[in-house]
């Protein structure tokens, strides 16, 4: 499903001069969440104001996670898949293979702008590198953060959306952690075991359910290049 890089290894800049200057590692395979987690509190806990900003890109091993207001009954089901209470926002959403998380290591107040511009500015990356790989029809859903696709695909007509991306966020004196899952080809079956971000019944999809043939490491490529050019500062943002 997947067949990522080598932990540690670069992922190539885009071809615009205009984007953020951030540096781009991959985690190994199926890492520890709680491992990584602990990793990405270490790193913004010692970061400096020369600290450079980091993307960190990876496949977890099965997990479901809580965020800081989760509430627990919203796992319906665990069936045997760790539950981590983490201190990101949101409520509770799975991560697993063939699913491509990119943690957000940046400092805001470098940047120049606040956490709802921030926000804004990752979801307009994932719904750019939807696009480019064939979904031009990603949205944002008022009052649900994330990224949507229409459901079923066209030429069905569209009954619902259904969630592709899910993003949670942390802030630690201006600076960011945690970041944005981007389901890719992944057993969705998980899902069903919680109210996916707190939402009875919300269809989760993933881009080979879409029709999208992209592997991990193809579509990490598109979606680090819409970080880059949305996070860049000085872009206009809503």
């Amino acid at each position: 499903m997947s067949g990522n890089p080598s932990a540690g290894q670069r992922v190539a800049p885009p071809a615009s001069g205009r984007a953020l200057a951030v540096q781009v590692k991959w985690l190994p395979t199926s890492a520890d969440y709680e491992t990584v987690w602990q990793a990405m509190r270490d790193f913004t806990a010692t970061r400096s104001p020369d600290t450079p900003d980091e993307i960190w890109l990876v496949e977890h091993a099965p997990v479901y996670t809580l965020g800081l207001a989760g509430k627990p009954e919203h796992v319906l089901s665990a069936a045997g898949i760790p539950l981590v209470r983490s201190d990101r926002g949101g409520q509770v959403t799975y991560h697993g293979p063939g699913q491509l998380v990119a943690y957000l290591l940046l400092d805001l107040k470098r940047l120049g702008y606040f956490v709802k511009e921030y926000v804004y500015r990752v979801e307009e990356a994932v719904i750019q590198a939807l696009a480019e790989l064939g979904l031009p029809d990603a949205v944002r859903k008022e009052g649900a953060p994330g990224v949507y696709v229409n459901w079923p695909r066209p030429p069905a007509p569209s009954v619902e959306l259904a969630k592709i991306s899910a993003l949670g966020i942390k802030i630690h004196r201006s600076c960011t952690y945690h970041g944005v899952a981007l389901n890719v080809d992944m057993d969705l079956t998980p899902f069903l075991g919680i109210n996916p971000c707190g939402y009875a019944g919300l269809r989760t999809v993933d881009l080979a359910a879409c029709g999208c043939g992209a592997s991990v490491p193809e579509v990490a490529e598109v979606l680090v290049a819409a970080l880059r050019e949305a996070l860049a500062p000085g872009q206009n943002a809503k």
